[in-house]
Formats: C-alpha cells, sequence, structure tokens
C-alpha cells in the first residue's frame, strides 16, 4: 500500500506542477499584455500583423516613451533609455535646450551619487569609442571624441563619444538603434548633485538624438512631448511623427534665427485683456524660447511687471503670503482651496497670442507652482529674467499639453490635453514589443481653429500603463534622536503615531524601515505609504507631506530629547501583490504533496492495526501452527 500511495502523491505533484507552468506562462503572457495594451488589445492578430506591414512600408516607426515628474523635489521631467549590450538603464532630464545625450561613465571619478550605477563600456559587447577626425575635438592621449557642456546656472560636463545600442523601452515600437552619445568623465554643479543620471539631448545639432534618428531615416523629423499637470505629473514623449490631433495649433519656429527652438509670441492676454507694453518686448535676442529642461517661466522684466499687476488685479478674494523659501521673493497667495480643477474660479486665464493671430489658452497650472508650506495656497511660476531680454518658456507653460516640435516644416504645435490619458486622447494604443506591430502612418497637418481652452484637470490619478504614471510611491525621511536603542526601542507605536499625526496621515500609512545606533543615538528611516490599498499616491498628497517636512514636522514631545529631521524625499512605487497569482498554484500543490506525504505513515499504521484487528490471535506452539510448519520441505 505504501508504493501505490507514493505513486499516486507523485502523480498529484506532477499535475499541479505542470498546472503551475502552464498558469503561470499564461498569467506572465497577460499581463505583459495588458500593460502594453491597455485600451485596445488585437482582436484579429493576423489581419492586425498585414496591415502593420503594409503602414511600415510607408511611415517611419517612432518611439513611445513614459516621462517621470520629479518636479517636487528636483525640477525635471525624466524617461528611461537603455545603453549597451546586455542593456544598462538609465533615467535622463529631457531637454529640447541640449544637443548631447550623456550619462556617467565608470571612469569618471568627478561625478556625483545619482540614482543607478554608472555606465560600464567594458561590460557592452556592442560600445565602440568614437575615433578622432576633424569633425570633433580631440583627446589626443586616448585618441578619442571628446565633448563639454556649459549652462546658465554653472554646471558643466564633460567627456568621450562613444557609440553603442540604445533601447527606448518597451512602449517603444522603433527598435534598439546604434547612436552616439557621451561618456561622462567629470561633471560639476546641479549636475553633479541632481539624482537623475544625464540629459537626454533633443536639441539641434548633428550629436542630437533626434537628429541621428532622422539622419538614419527611422523617425520622421519631428518630436512631441506632453507634460502631465499639477497633481499627477508624468506625461509621455513621442520621437517621429504622430497624427496631429484636429485642433492642435501650430505657430512658426525660425530654426535660422537660434539654435534653439523658438516662438513668434506677440501679446500675452490676462483675463482677455492685452499687457500694455511693447510687443516687440518677447522678440529680443533669440526671440521666446521652449525649453523643456526648465522648470519654470521667464519674461523680459518689462514685461514680468505688466503680467504680474494684470494677474494681481484679478485676485478678489486671495490673501498675498511669504513665499516658502525665505531666499526668493515669490509672489504667493492663499485662499484658493486644494482643488486643482477648481483654480480658474479664482486666478485669471492667460492667453498667449502667436504672429499670426492664433491663441495658446493658459490655465492656472501653467503660470502656478504650489505653496510647500500652506495648503490651498500658490504661488506665481512666472518670474523677471534680468537683464537678458530673451523669454523663456520651461515646463510649467505646457503642462496638460501636447507641444509637436515639427522640424521638418519649421513649426511648433499646441494642443490642450491631459497628458494622463494621451493614448486615450490621440486613438492610439501603446504598441507590444513584437516586430509586426502596427505602426502610425501619415501625418494629418491640417489646422483646423485657431483657439484651444484648457482641459479641465484629470478626476482621478492614471494607472501604470499609461502614459503619466504615477511615479511616487512613498516618501521616506529619516530621524536622528537623542534616545538609546533599548528604550526607542519600546516606544516605536508611540512615536508612529505621532508622526502620522503631525503629517496629517493615518497612522497605518507610516512605517519605520530602518533602526541603527549612532554612539548614544538611534537613526531611523522612515516612510508615508499610499493610503487604503493602492500602490502610489497623488502628487498633491506627496507635495503636502514634504511640506510639512521642510517645516521640520513632526515636531515631537520633550521624552524623545533632541532629534533631527534630515533627507527627505521619494521613492516609486515597488511591485507588490502580483507573487501569489503566479506562486500559489506552485505552493498549494507542494502543500497538499506535504500534507499527503505526512499522512501517508499514519494511514498506513491505521491499516495495519485494522488488519491485525480482523484476523484471530494464534499462540506460538499451537497445533494449527505446527501443522503448517511440518508442511515445509526441509533443506537438502
Amino acid at each position: 500500500m505504501a508504493w501505490p500511495l507514493f505513486t499516486f502523491t507523485l502523480a498529484i505533484l506532477s499535475l499541479f506542477i505542470h498546472y503551475g507552468v502552464v498558469y503561470s506562462s499564461v498569467d506572465g503572457s497577460r499581463r505583459t499584455t495588458t500593460m502594453l495594451l491597455p485600451l485596445f488589445p488585437p482582436k484579429n492578430t493576423s489581419r492586425r500583423a498585414e496591415i502593420s506591414r503594409r503602414q511600415l512600408l510607408n511611415s517611419p516607426a517612432n518611439a513611445r516613451m513614459s516621462l517621470h515628474d520629479d518636479l517636487l523635489i528636483n525640477g525635471y521631467y525624466t524617461t528611461h533609455i537603455w545603453i549597451g549590450t546586455p542593456p544598462q538603464k538609465f533615467a535622463l532630464i529631457v531637454d529640447t535646450g541640449s544637443t548631447v545625450t550623456y550619462v556617467p561613465c565608470s571612469s569618471c571619478k568627478k561625478c556625483g551619487n545619482h540614482q543607478d550605477p554608472k555606465f560600464q563600456p567594458e561590460m557592452s559587447s556592442s560600445y565602440q569609442s568614437v575615433k578622432c577626425d576633424k569633425a570633433c575635438p580631440c583627446d589626443l592621449k586616448r585618441q578619442q571624441c571628446i565633448y563639454e557642456r556649459r549652462y546658465a546656472e554653472m554646471s558643466s560636463s564633460f567627456g568621450l563619444l562613444g557609440d553603442d545600442v540604445i533601447s527606448f523601452g518597451n512602449l517603444s515600437e522603433l527598435g534598439p538603434q546604434r547612436a552616439v552619445f557621451g561618456c561622462e568623465i567629470a561633471e560639476t554643479g546641479d549636475l553633479y548633485s541632481q539624482r537623475a543620471d544625464g540629459i537626454m539631448g533633443l536639441g539641434r545639432g548633428d550629436v542630437s538624438i533626434v537628429d541621428q534618428l532622422v539622419g538614419k531615416h527611422v523617425i520622421s523629423d519631428s518630436f512631441s512631448l506632453c507634460y502631465g499637470g499639477m497633481d499627477f505629473g508624468g506625461g509621455a514623449m513621442v520621437l517621429g511623427g504622430i497624427k496631429t490631433p484636429a485642433h492642435m495649433v501650430f505657430t512658426k519656429s525660425d530654426f535660422g534665427r537660434s539654435p534653439y527652438y523658438n516662438i513668434e509670441l506677440k501679446e500675452i492676454h490676462v483675463a482677455g485683456k492685452p499687457l500694455k507694453i511693447n510687443p516687440r518686448v518677447f522678440g529680443g535676442e533669440h526671440g521666446t524660447i521652449l525649453d523643456s529642461g526648465t522648470t519654470y517661466a521667464y519674461l523680459p522684466e518689462a514685461a514680468f511687471i505688466a503680467f504680474k499687476s494684470s494677474v494681481m488685479k484679478e485676485l478678489h478674494s486671495l490673501k498675498q503670503i511669504k513665499g516658502p523659501d525665505p531666499s526668493f521673493n515669490d509672489i504667493c497667495f492663499s485662499g484658493a482651496g486644494s482643488d486643482v480643477s477648481q483654480l480658474a474660479k479664482n486666478f485669471p486665464h492667460v492667453d498667449m497670442v502667436f504672429s499670426d493671430g492664433k491663441k495658446l489658452t493658459l490655465s492656472p497650472e501653467n503660470y502656478l507652482f504650489k505653496h510647500l508650506k500652506v495648503r490651498g495656497a500658490y504661488c506665481l511660476g512666472i518670474f523677471p529674467n534680468g537683464k537678458n531680454p530673451t523669454s523663456l518658456l520651461g515646463g510649467i507653460v505646457v503642462r496638460n499639453t501636447l507641444v509637436t516640435y515639427d522640424r521638418e516644416n519649421e513649426r511648433i504645435g499646441f494642443w490642450k490635453t491631459n497628458c494622463s490619458e494621451l493614448w486615450d486622447r490621440l486613438n492610439l494604443s501603446p504598441p507590444p514589443p513584437s516586430p509586426s506591430t502596427p505602426v502610425l502612418s501619415g501625418l494629418d497637418n491640417r489646422n483646423s481653429t485657431a483657439h484651444m481652452s484648457p482641459s479641465p484637470a484629470p478626476s482621478k490619478p492614471p494607472g501604470y500603463n499609461i502614459p503619466g504614471e504615477v511615479k511616487i510611491g512613498i516618501v521616506t525621511f529619516y530621524l536622528l534622536l537623542s534616545v538609546n536603542y533599548l528604550e526607542l526601542k519600546t516606544r516605536i507605536p508611540e512615536l508612529a503615531h505621532l508622526i502620522a499625526q503631525e503629517l496629517d496621515v493615518n497612522v497605518s500609512q507610516v512605517r519605520i524601515m530602518n533602526f541603527s545606533m549612532k554612539g548614544n543615538d538611534s537613526l531611523t528611516k522612515w516612510a508615508v505609504f499610499p493610503a487604503g490599498s493602492t500602490d502610489y499616491m497623488r502628487n498633491a498628497t506627496a507635495m503636502e507631506i514634504i511640506g510639512r517636512l521642510a517645516e521640520h514636522h513632526p515636531l515631537l514631545q520633550d521624552s524623545f530629547g533632541r532629534y533631527k529631521l534630515f533627507n527627505w524625499g521619494i521613492e516609486p512605487p515597488t511591485e507588490r501583490k502580483h507573487w501569489p497569482r503566479n506562486y500559489l498554484v506552485l505552493v498549494v500543490p507542494f502543500l497538499v504533496v506535504f500534507i499527503v506525504g505526512a499522512s501517508a505513515p499514519v494511514g498506513w499504521l491505521i491499516w495495519r492495526r485494522r488488519l491485525e484487528q480482523a484476523l484471530p490471535y494464534e499462540p506460538v506452539g499451537s497445533v494449527e501452527t505446527v501443522a503448517h510448519e511440518q508442511e515445509l520441505q526441509p533443506l537438502k
């Protein structure tokens, strides 16, 4: 009986393992498809593939990529690329004002600590150095081309040029491409201290990633950026052409005047009234420049004064307050409430009028930023540009606006939309990573209207499988207390309750992540998690928490002694709640097998006991026993 039972157990195990493997495979495939095709899963794959092959003959592919909002802490947007074979991942600031894409090199001795490891050329089988020729500055010692970039805020980057395979992620229909990039060996200023790894240069120049891809004829001469709103952040980027939305407004960009992407801004209207200034004020030096690497907007002195005065005349029920940082003379107002979608009730709309009379209407989130210390307060995100006559429009001006840089036709288009739902708004679905995915064909450049109204703020945060994914998973901070380990250990629940109360969150959201001793002091790392069962928190919520931390909250009781709060920041969501779906089918059968295996000896003993009880007892030496023994033949 033991052997058949063992065989039966193995059969059950094999069946469950087979089923588990199949289930895991199918589920994994379904999750990949869901991430890449969130809107329109294919109903007829063979027909879809045939359409794809036909379109591929008529139109270049494009690289669709998600943008990540780091405005809360660092004031920029990043995207992810992968370099080398095998690929090494990097988070790069999206910058239309830069012409070189660069990442820190493993040999860099003067590079800061960034969010990803440095690029290791020696670990990439596809890496090639760019040898010196007449077309590039040369490092004579290495006989390799070099680059150097210096920026207005006094930061700089210097390094060697390399050539390797660059991949754009699993949303991209464009496959990996060889491209020249910078391998940093020195950086200074903000580039040294920033969390992002480097810069993705989208400007106009031979080494620009856009120029290189266009030169290879793998994308059309165009790209688009869509920055998320004040609350949800994120966004999307497309390298290459997309079908132009019907209501996109284009204005001319004079490529011959400036190496930067400029527009011909003629007037600014506040609440429908033009600023009382000379329109030529916006045409100084390089004109009006769009720069995705700049956070805010900067106007010539005369234009800024007129703009500030016109906005303040429209604010009837708000109170002017001091800014969050005493080092700056920010112009801020309280009493507007925390609902971004209702800001238009307190702040005026602003129109940017181009030279051809077309308008781009800005909602309040396009010229305001949230006060970090006062809830329901906002500050002007437009500043004077000192003595510089150039008007500089940074990312704040194009929040929830799809901006298409149509380089082929030397024009720039604007379309107000919800960037967190861009694929849906464009009636597109991110393609799967198969070579036979559909390719967008054709560019519809017709412009049917000259005016756009602001798109309302989204009513709910986006999911992970669409552009504009909310990146903030937790808010972290360190707390150093002058209390010894043994005393503090028993008071952790009390401390968590105080932190939750001071940060205005539920105590279940506050968790201690690390605990160590520093002499007689205790160093603790804390995290504030999203409320409920969600995997991420809204930007507005994270901003309020960080604002309180910046005010040196929480304020603890004297019984906790002296304390210091420092190093607060944000971290992306962690993948959780997925393992049971994949591994439960493996865990359950093993539990079944274990239970069956453990019960088998017990069952065998019970069966043996019952068998013995069913047979009559016969003592040794009884007559029948002797008789049976006599039947045995003796050995010869």
